[in-house]
């Protein structure tokens, strides 16, 4: 299945949309989106996951690959509006925490 990766710049951050399911046959594409963002002068990376209702394993590497990248860099990351059940599987996982999860509530 695809994803939509809407990479969108300002001042402050960085903001990475996305929309579809993440999973091993997208996990490259984002992950040198991703790479694109880092060779930019970001202050801060923001990924929206407000419409991606599935995520796995290879997905969600890439993810704390980044976030690691991010704090190397000295780029705060956080994965912003996950749907209640990514949330769910980030939590499962012991991830939440490390990407900086922050839920609509």
């Amino acid at each position: 299945m695809a994803v939509t990766i809407d990479i969108v710049p300002d001042a402050e951050k960085t903001q990475v949309k996305l929309a579809g399911e993440v999973d091993v046959s997208n996990a490259d594409e984002l992950r040198q989106a991703l790479a694109g963002v880092f060779a930019q002068d970001t202050k801060a990376l923001e990924i929206d996951m407000a419409n991606v209702p599935y995520i796995d394993s290879t997905g969600i590497g890439v993810l704390v690959g980044a976030a690691h990248e991010a704090s190397d860099a000295g780029v705060a990351f956080a994965v912003v509006n996950p749907q209640r059940n990514v949330a769910r599987v980030l939590t499962l996982l012991d991830v939440a925490d490390k990407l900086g999860v922050r839920t609509r509530d």
